[in-house]
């Protein structure tokens, strides 16, 4: 027995010292990681920071010029056709070169840097002369292709590399939209439904805030809205939130829908990319003028802010504004889908408010959240963009409509390449692409 116990203490004196000295190496080693990559995160947030402010006021500057002089407006099939000679050497042209981001993420594609020049000049164009687009898909496209850029200059390996991507897209989603918590969750999230990539929290969490800072130092800030007195989270309210998230669900899939049917459509019956811009630009004319109003050009945010700040809306506004992305993104125009989602969220949201007698400035929050979240399938990013826009007191509203959203959505997406890795109402792997 005395022999058996000096042994073991003979052992551990052994093993001890050397569980010591691995655990030294593998704090250091996490150090050393984490030092290295708050580095790369802070330049990829300094320069997405600096790139999306330029962007973001760019936008800005065509949105303003644009309602300065209305005649501009006559010249979207012009821009059209300048936008489809900026990609014309492109070997493939796509509606929405998110999907490159995306197939990059899953080491499907690499992203050329080129993307990002088009992206931004072909955006701007779009606003300038009023297609009707957001800004934020453009912002993906914008720091994934500089995110791949700066993870080549740095010499990294290929997996690093995708949470560059990812770094660059917090970046500049949340130097345009400034929402950091929500731009850092996204691109971490959006890839793959089911699954989130933990890797990349860090580096997103620190290249978003840094981008933010910036944007917010050159003048650059988010909307925030204010929604008033709410009214009690109650099991009656809490039914009309639960309606108004079903609802919400059928609007997301009308709306992915109709951008990619029509895109479909555009495509085969009218072959020539050129006339296809021509054609587009002057259907969003006719309806402009038809209609007698410029709300749906551009990202609309003024329609947004009269929907959830005065809780007024057209009730066929949301429709209209479908339409109206659906032909200007299909036709070859540039932008983003989710800019155009808030609209159709909000106007929707806003419309079901007054018929279920709920607050419409609430309602308009909770459909604008919910939508999101149908068309993206990412409820976290979706419940920290309404956090973020509208505080934190409605916050039980928002999380049922937006996961009643998410649930009865099904697997329709705004991008081809995203991955439905779980399903979302068995616990089962089924690891398929968002329907079209």
């Amino acid at each position: 027995m005395s022999e058996k116990k000096e042994w073991k203490e003979e052992e551990l004196k052994e093993i001890v010292p050397q569980l010591e000295e691995r655990f030294r190496v593998t704090i250091w080693n996490r150090l050393l990681m984490l030092a290295r990559w708050l580095v790369f995160a802070a330049l990829t947030g300094i320069l997405l920071g600096l790139v999306g402010t330029a962007f973001g006021k760019g936008v800005e500057l065509a949105t303003k010029l644009r309602g300065s002089y209305p005649w501009l407006l006559f010249g979207l099939p012009f821009g059209g056709m300048a936008i489809v000679w900026m990609y014309h050497w492109e070997r493939k042209q796509e509606r929405s070169s998110t999907n490159m981001v995306l197939d990059a993420i899953h080491a499907q594609r690499e992203i050329p840097l080129k993307t990002a020049p088009l992206i931004f000049a072909s955006t701007i164009l779009t606003h300038l002369f009023g297609g009707s687009a957001g800004r934020e898909g453009a912002a993906l496209q914008l720091g994934g292709s500089i995110g791949n850029f700066l993870g080549k200059c740095l010499r990294i390996d290929e997996n690093d590399r995708r949470v560059m991507i990812m770094c660059g897209m917090s970046a500049a989603f949340a130097a345009l939209f400034g929402t950091p918590m929500a731009a850092a969750v996204f691109s971490m999230e959006v890839v793959s439904v089911g699954i989130m990539y933990y890797a990349a929290l860090v580096p997103c969490v620190v290249s978003s805030y840094t981008a933010y800072g910036i944007a917010c130092y050159f003048g650059l800030t988010g909307e925030r809205f204010a929604l008033g007195v709410l009214p009690a989270f109650d099991l009656l309210n809490a039914g009309k939130v639960l309606i108004l998230g079903l609802c919400c669900a059928a609007v997301s899939i009308l709306f992915c829908v109709t951008l990619h049917k029509l895109e479909e459509l555009f495509a085969s019956k009218i072959t020539n990319a050129y006339l296809r811009a021509v054609i587009s630009g002057c259907l969003i004319i006719v309806l402009t003028l038809v209609l007698g109003t410029t709300d749906y050009l551009g990202t609309g945010m003024q329609v947004v802010e009269r929907a959830v700040v005065e809780g007024s809306a057209f009730w066929g506004a949301f429709l209209l504004k479908i339409l109206f992305t659906a032909i200007t993104l299909s036709g070859g125009f540039k932008g983003g889908e989710i800019v155009p989602s808030f609209f159709v969220g909000a106007t929707f949201g806003c419309l079901l408010g007054q018929i279920l007698h709920l607050s419409p400035s609430l309602a308009a929050a909770c459909g604008m959240a919910a939508v999101f979240c149908g068309v993206t399938n990412s409820p976290i990013s979706s419940l920290l963009i309404s956090l973020e826009m509208f505080g934190f007191s409605g916050a039980p509203f928002f999380f049922l409509a937006i996961a009643v959203s998410y649930m009865q959505s099904g697997y329709y997406g705004l991008y081809r390449s995203q991955k439905i890795m779980y399903s979302k109402v068995k616990t089962r792997f089924i690891n398929r692409n968002a329907k079209e």
